[in-house]
This record gives C-alpha cells, sequence and structure tokens, in this order.
C-alpha cells in the first residue's frame, strides 16, 4: 500500500531506469520533473479522516486520476499501470518493486471526493500551476461550447423501465431486511420470482396492446402493494429510507394513477415530460434531452477555454448539467461566476447563438464587465413568411405606445414577468383596428376576429442591444472577430475522444462533474507540456472529399 510516499525522493535505481528507458521524457516524468507535487496530500486533506491507519496518499490518487483519464483507462488498467509503468512509479516515487494498490481504491477516493464537495480541487490546481507559469492571464478572450453527454444507463422501453424500477427495490430490500421482504411475499414468491428475478431486459420491441396494458398494470400495482406494506407503522424507520424505494415512490407518481377505478397507467398529456421524469432507476439525475433535433438521455457539458495567440489553449471552466436543461444561457451566470472566482473572467466571451440572448447581452457588460461575442438568434420564422415581425412596429418606450405597420396605436401597455421570470413588456392593439385592417394576415395568425395583435418585448436596453447584435453581426468586421470561436469544436473533440468522455463513466450528476473536471486537468496538462516542448497542436482532420476539393480550389 502507498503509504504517505506522494512527494518523496525518488529512489535512486527508480530514476535510472526511467533515464534510461525514457530518453525523450513522457508526461508523467515531465509532470514529477517540471511541476513538482502538483496535487499535494494538504490539497486534498479534509476529505481524509486525521486518526486512525496511515491512508494512500491523496495527493498520489489525484496524480494517478489524472493520467487516467490522459490514457483513457478504466480503474482497473490505470490500477496495472501504477504495477507495470516505470514512468508512473517515477512520477510517484515509487521503487520498480512496489505493487501499487486495488483498482477499488480509485472509486474509493472519488466517493470521498464528491461526498466533501472537492469535485474542482484537482482541476483548479492545474490552473493554479499554469497561472504561475504565466500561460493565464485575466482579461484576456476565451470561449464557450456545449456538448451532450451520454448517462452510464440502458435505454429502456415503458414496459423495461417501470419492472427495472422494481426490481432494483426488490433487489435492495433483499438485501437490506430480506426476513421482513419474505414475510411481506409469503404465499406470493413464484409468482413474483417470475416476473422480477431476473434483470428486465427480454423484450425486444413492445408486446401486443392487450398484454401489453395487462402487465403495465401487474406491475403498478404491485409497486403500489410494496410501497403500502414499507408505509404500515409496524415496518422499521428505516426502511422507506432505502434510495432504491424512494425511486419507486417517485416514478410511479410519474407512471401511474390510482384512483376508486384502480391502478393504471398514466397517458398522454398525464404523463409528466421526459425532460421531467426518470429515465433510469440506476442514475435518477439522467434526463432526456434534445438539441438540433438530436435527442439523447444524459447531460451536457459547457467547455470554457483560452483562445490566445501567444499562450496555450486551456481550459478554464467546465460546467455539467443536465441534458433537459436546454437552453445554453442558463449555464452563463454560473461560468462567469466560478472565473471570477478563479480570478481568470474575460475582457471577450466568444459563444455560439444558443448563449446569446437579450438579457445576457446588457446584464454580463453591467455586473461582470464581460463583452459577449456571438451572433443572436433569427427573429422569427415570421419574416420568412413576408409576415411582420417587432422590428416593423415602431416602440415608442418614453409614452409607451406601439405604432403597428397599418398605422393603428396600440390601447395597452402592461409590465410583467415570462414564465421563467424575465421581465417584460405586453402590448396589445384594439380588435376592432386589427379586424378592418388590410395588413391582417402579414401581421397576426388569430382565427378569432375578436382578438387584436399583442406584442411581447423586452425592456428598452435589451432590445437596443439584440437589435444592435443583429446589424452588426452581418458585417466582415464582426465575422473576423467572431472567427476564433470555431476552434473550441477541436478542444470538445479531444475530450471526447481522447479521455472517453462523451459516456459519462459514472452515474449521477456530482460524480459525473468529477469526472469532467478530471478530464479537463488531463488535457490542461497535455497541452502544457506540448507548449513548453514546442509540439504543434494536431491538424484538423480532413475527409477525402474535402481535400480534393481544397486542391482544386487553389
Amino acid at each position: 500500500m502507498l503509504e504517505k510516499r506522494h512527494g518523496r525522493q525518488v529512489p535512486e535505481l527508480t530514476a535510472q531506469v526511467v533515464a534510461a528507458a525514457f530518453p525523450k521524457g513522457s508526461l508523467a516524468v515531465w509532470l514529477r520533473d517540471a511541476l513538482g507535487e502538483v496535487f499535494s496530500d494538504e490539497l486534498l486533506a479534509e476529505a481524509f479522516p486525521a486518526n486512525g491507519r496511515p491512508a494512500i496518499s491523496p495527493g498520489a490518487l489525484a496524480a494517478v486520476s489524472v493520467l487516467q483519464y490522459a490514457d483513457n483507462l478504466s480503474d482497473r488498467q490505470a490500477a496495472e499501470a501504477v504495477q507495470a509503468r516505470m514512468d508512473w512509479k517515477y512520477l510517484l516515487g515509487l521503487e520498480l518493486t512496489d505493487p501499487g494498490f486495488d483498482h477499488s481504491v480509485l472509486s474509493d477516493f472519488r466517493a470521498r471526493l464528491a461526498e466533501h464537495g472537492l469535485e474542482e480541487k484537482i482541476f483548479e490546481a492545474v490552473l493554479e500551476v499554469a497561472a504561475t507559469r504565466g500561460l493565464l492571464r485575466s482579461r484576456g478572450r476565451q470561449r464557450t461550447d456545449s456538448t451532450k453527454i451520454l448517462a452510464d444507463v440502458r435505454l429502456l422501453n415503458r414496459m423495461e423501465f417501470v419492472g427495472e424500477v422494481l426490481r432494483t427495490a426488490l433487489e435492495a430490500l433483499a438485501v437490506a431486511h430480506p426476513s421482513w421482504l419474505e414475510e411481506v411475499l409469503a404465499g406470493q414468491e413464484q409468482q413474483w420470482l417470475r416476473r422480477y428475478g431476473e434483470r428486465i431486459d427480454s423484450w425486444h420491441g413492445e408486446l401486443p396492446g392487450a398484454d401489453r396494458e395487462r402487465w403495465l398494470r401487474q406491475v403498478g400495482e404491485d409497486g403500489f402493494f410494496l410501497l403500502e406494506k414499507v408505509d404500515d407503522v409496524q415496518t422499521p424507520a428505516w426502511l422507506p429510507l432505502i434510495p432504491a424505494l424512494a425511486a419507486l415512490r417517485r416514478c410511479w407518481d410519474e407512471q401511474y394513477l390510482r384512483d376508486e377505478h384502480g391502478v393504471r397507467p398514466r397517458e398522454g398529456a398525464q404523463v409528466p415530460p421526459a425532460a421531467q421524469r426518470a429515465a433510469s432507476p440506476h442514475d435518477l439525475e439522467a434526463r432526456y434531452g434534445t438539441k438540433r433535433g438530436q435527442g439523447w438521455t444524459g447531460y451536457t457539458l459547457h467547455v470554457t477555454e483560452t483562445c490566445e495567440a501567444d499562450a496555450p489553449r486551456l481550459i478554464t471552466d467546465v460546467a455539467t448539467g443536465t441534458a433537459a436543461d436546454g437552453d445554453d444561457s442558463a449555464a452563463l451566470p454560473g461560468i462567469h461566476q466560478r472565473l471570477e472566482r478563479r480570478g481568470l473572467l474575460p475582457a471577450e466571451h466568444l459563444l455560439d447563438s444558443g448563449y446569446i440572448t437579450a438579457a445576457a447581452l446588457v446584464e454580463v457588460a453591467d455586473t461582470r464587465g464581460v463583452v459577449l461575442i456571438g451572433p443572436a438568434r433569427p427573429i422569427t420564422a415570421a419574416a420568412a413568411d413576408g409576415r411582420f415581425t417587432h422590428e416593423d412596429f415602431l416602440i415608442d418606450d418614453e409614452a409607451r405606445t406601439a405604432l403597428c405597420p397599418g398605422g393603428h396605436t396600440s390601447i395597452s401597455w402592461v409590465p410583467a414577468h415570462s414564465a421563467k421570470g424575465v421581465p417584460i413588456i405586453q402590448v396589445r392593439f384594439a380588435a376592432a383596428g386589427c379586424r378592418a385592417c388590410p395588413l391582417r394576415q402579414r401581421c397576426t395568425t388569430a382565427d378569432n376576429p375578436q382578438w387584436g395583435r399583442a406584442l411581447t418585448l423586452r425592456h428598452p436596453r435589451q432590445r437596443a442591444a439584440l437589435q444592435q447584435r443583429r446589424r452588426e453581426q452581418e458585417t466582415p468586421a464582426w465575422r473576423h472577430r467572431y472567427r476564433p470561436r470555431a476552434g473550441i469544436e477541436s478542444t470538445v473533440h479531444q475530450l471526447t475522444s481522447r479521455t472517453g468522455l462523451r459516456r459519462s463513466r459514472y452515474r449521477g450528476l456530482q460524480r459525473t462533474h468529477l469526472g469532467h473536471c478530471l478530464a479537463a486537468a488531463a488535457i490542461n496538462l497535455i497541452r502544457i507540456h506540448a507548449w513548453e516542448h514546442g509540439i504543434p497542436p494536431e491538424p484538423t482532420r480532413r475527409t477525402h472529399l474535402s481535400r480534393l476539393l481544397h486542391r482544386r480550389a487553389r
């Protein structure tokens, strides 16, 4: 076992063998020689008790965890690398004969970090090293993009889902209180064993209508039966606190109705939206989300990095959200808050249109002093159909009126808030004027002649900022200024391909975020190493067609 060995002098034999075997060095050797003790034991000391048996060095486990992502290794492979790779032994200051540790130690280490809220400590330690070497600066230029992260769960149809939720609860009870479960299921053992004795994955498609309905009702009745027994006054008070039973209760609220007519599955509008309901009993925080027509179950990762010409491109923030978050702009305040805490707030922030809103353009400049560089979304599809948009109306904020293209003046101007709590202004026009207007077909699609045109406006500064952005983004100068944002795509590709980040290795939002921080720390170390050794970034791969056409164009 490694007992507080991280930071010790490298054994002489280890140093000699590594010098002979790695004449050009390696990432692990450079990490020890050039950066020293990046991950000290004190950095993560609060996650480990001060008394008891000596623990494996937290700093050593942090270094192994980062190198694990740098080489896209599993826990078992990383533990074997500590046993077999001489450069890893050199980094950790181990004898060549040191047996290392069991791979389960890495899982326990991550659990401790998550339990104590230290997910970002290792990532921030790498940023501090980069800052001391002059590779990071505040008030520079940075860019952000998001990508999908698949949850570490199977995709289930509805029958498989409810069956697996109930089976998972029964498995937990069979371990936590087997005698209680035997008593509850007395006389029904064979039926329950036949339905839930094995993992619910035997269907390849859905059952016929009548069989499907019968199965869903049976599982629903079994689940409510089990919950009633759990809620009985004679049941031990700790039993309902088992997470699998809490998941059963929650999922049954989402999937079933129970009234005087019995138990039946929810259908249609009775079922909560996919973005709000659980997708798997094994990861209750994973959600179904869609973006640009693509759907996935899992999480969303927002990556922010520097993009200065005279410094390496280093990741300065990773934000993990559920796939259901959808709106990228909701992640922007958290990103800026963390960057400000780290002393890395940029002067210019390059983003795609998903992050650019009228509120963000004004509020970020006012509160953080950051200029958002990114295209605003198109006004609406109405413009393409020849219909009038908000910009065809003359808005007078001082007089609190709006003049429509037909020459009619609004009759009401009411400050309000949207469903998301955003301050808005609701403007209405008289129904009589709209009904007789020859431009009605181009102005409103309302079929009811009793309704006049209505406008929902942002506050004046936000509206002006959005209109200005839409004008300037059409100019060549603005496009040239925005061009560097495209480079973030290569960072997303490097994260997902080199560290295997496309599918989460862990379950739950917190541990998934920990994995993202470890992967970002690994990529930063790889890039610092390449920068200091003069290794240029790998060129973007081209398809055969693009290579052919590019050659012909020249």
